[in-house]
């Protein structure tokens, strides 16, 4: 099977939570291909450092869109986003247009740690 490719992306009071679910799920997850936002990446290679994961830059700074423009080439074949419902985001419209690639490009996309839990039980 060839290797698919994960984008992994936390709002702020949900990088921890990232963190900790790649850790969870280190096993499975060290089969994927890698690419995160910039300190979502720094969270999970901290706290995985076997662990090789491609840093973007930072969603504020594009990592969103870098993410997005990989998904309209047909780079990820999926997206872990744990979004913060509860907080405001200054790059909403970043975040969105994000979301709405995902959809758009029909790929599994997890918005929090329940469905990332069981997107990755159904591909072990």
């Amino acid at each position: 099977m060839t290797s698919l490719t994960l984008a992994l992306v936390a709002h702020d009071a949900k990088k921890d939570d990232m963190a900790d679910f790649v850790a969870t799920h280190e096993h499975e997850i060290g089969a994927f291909t890698l690419f995160a936002t910039g300190t979502t990446g720094g969270r999970v290679m901290e706290r995985c450092p076997s662990l090789q994961v491609t840093r973007l830059k930072s969603g504020p700074l594009g990592g969103d869109q870098q993410i997005g423009a990989m998904i309209a080439e047909g780079r990820i074949d999926a997206l872990f986003f744990f979004v913060d419902p509860l907080s405001p985001h200054p790059h909403d419209v970043d975040v969105k247009a994000l979301m709405r690639l995902a959809l758009v490009y029909n790929i599994p996309m997890a918005l929090n740690r329940a469905t990332a839990d069981r997107l990755i039980a159904s591909w072990g």
